[in-house]
């Protein structure tokens, strides 16, 4: 069982920026590829962004192409997702979730293992 814990949500302007953090505290983070997913009240939990283990690859949705990065630091065991020009729409929970790198499809939540308790992100108009 790995134990990931999401930090950064917070209320935002519209246009304004935020950065979330995935941490997985005495867990060997880097053998994981990492998934940032959200989850808007109403809505089903979506894809955001994902990079594998070793950092070199990253994947995005198309709502969020050109305005969130998502990064790891395997060294701090952190991942982070850069949020910019933010939106109303991008007010959702956001979750990270951790995946065994053999499964290879980043995009279905149902490949991963693992997953935090998530953290608010909420941008006014």
């Amino acid at each position: 069982q790995v134990h990931l814990v999401e930090s950064g949500g917070e209320l935002v302007h519209g246009g304004g920026s935020l950065r979330l953090s995935c941490t997985a505290p005495g867990e060997y983070f880097a053998i994981y590829d990492i998934g940032w997913f959200r989850q808007a009240p109403g809505k089903e939990r979506e894809f955001v962004a994902a990079i594998t283990r070793s950092g070199r690859n990253q994947y995005d949705s198309v709502p969020v192409e050109g305005r969130f990065t998502v990064s790891r630091d395997n060294a701090k065991n952190t991942v982070s997702l850069e949020m910019n020009s933010l939106t109303p729409e991008d007010t959702a929970v956001y979750y990270c979730a951790a995946k065994h790198t053999w499964k290879n499809n980043f995009y279905d939540r149902a490949m991963y293992d693992y997953w935090g308790q998530g953290t608010q992100v909420t941008v006014s108009s």
